[in-house]
Formats: structure tokens, C-alpha cells, sequence
């Protein structure tokens, strides 16, 4: 089943945030812009690029109503010590929530069974909790805040513009679409 479109399943979790332990739920993603951005795990290669590349641009994610969430199956407490003994991941100010028992990770369907770990899963859901972007990589290819960014603005454009589309490498300012019979082998 695709999850496109489809509201997130409730869940409940702990979170490292801003030097505290605190309590996050799919209630806190109602009523804003959220990213869902699943890892496989601490204290490994990939993820820590990734997780600084998304602290590198969280005040634009921020100025856009934006909270993103960092998701793996590793404890709060395992969070918080990479937080404290790594330079890049030392830098994130956004929510790390512990999936210890992969309840969160099978919700969003990127749990790898045989391991116990989350492929990289990144979710954008809307005010409403509806998926509206959903992109799993293999573990081997990281992913960009600046694409992820650009994304975003386009679900944010889309939701705000109803009737338009935003066609391939959209940037804010550039022209959208307007589906109709008048484009039909047009473009």
C-alpha cells in the first residue's frame, strides 16, 4: 500500500531535545509542517552527514513552519550521548526520537526486520498528519537538505495553490502548471 496521502499512525516516543528528555507523540506533527527522517542508527557513517547537513539548514526548515523529527531504532539515551561526544551531531537543535522497539519505523514501513534497523526513510506530512512525501534511499546513499528543502516548498506551494503543480527542479518564484486539456502534449 502506498502511504502517499494516508494520515500517520498514532505513536508515542521519547525524544532527545535540546539537552532534555521529552515526550513526543503524533500529536505534536498536528498542525504544522513536519519531517519524518528515519536513520538506521548511531555512532555510524552516513547518518551523522545527513543529521548535520539537516542541522546546517534547520532555521530555513524553521522560517518555513517546518519541525523535523530524527527517527532510529536506538534509545533516547543512546541519542544523547552521540549528541554529546560528536561535533556534527553536537550541532542538532530538532527532536532525536528512540524507536527501541521499531513501532514508529514499521508505521512509516521502513523497518529492515533482519536487522532491527530503519532504511532512510525521509516523510514530509502536512498540518492534517497526511503523508505527502515519502522517499526511502538504500543505507549506502545519503540524502540533501537543500533537495529535501526544495521539496518541501513545492508540498507547501501545491497545498496553498490548489489546481497547480510544480513541474521538474521548481524553485519558490518559478512558474507552476495548471493541468488542463490546453497542456496536453504541450510540454
Amino acid at each position: 500500500m502506498a502511504l502517499i496521502n494516508t494520515s500517520i499512525k498514532p505513536f508515542k516516543a521519547q525524544a532527545f531535545h535540546n539537552g532534555k528528555f521529552i515526550s513526543i507523540s503524533d500529536a505534536d506533527l498536528q498542525g504544522k509542517w513536519s519531517v519524518v527522517f528515519f536513520y538506521p542508527a548511531d555512532f555510524t557513517f552516513v547518518c551523522p552527514t545527513e543529521l548535520g547537513d539537516l542541522a546546517d539548514h534547520y532555521d530555513t526548515f524553521k522560517s518555513l513552519g517546518v519541525e523535523i523529527y530524527a527517527v532510529s531504532t536506538d534509545t533516547h539515551f543512546s541519542h544523547k550521548a552521540w549528541h554529546d561526544s560528536s561535533d556534527t551531531i553536537g550541532k542538532i537543535r530538532y527532536p532525536m526520537l528512540g524507536d527501541p522497539t521499531g513501532a514508529i519505523t514499521r508505521n512509516f514501513e521502513v523497518m529492515v526486520e533482519e536487522t532491527g534497523l530503519a532504511l532512510r526513510g525521509t516523510f514530509v506530512v502536512n498540518p492534517e498528519g497526511q503523508i505527502k512525501i515519502c522517499e526511502i534511499h538504500d543505507d549506502g546513499i545519503g540524502r540533501d537538505a537543500n533537495e529535501l528543502l526544495r521539496k518541501v516548498q513545492a508540498a507547501q506551494y501545491i497545498a496553498a495553490h490548489p489546481g497547480q503543480v510544480c513541474p521538474a527542479k521548481w524553485t519558490p518564484g518559478a512558474e507552476t502548471l495548471s493541468p488542463s486539456l490546453d497542456l496536453v502534449g504541450k510540454i
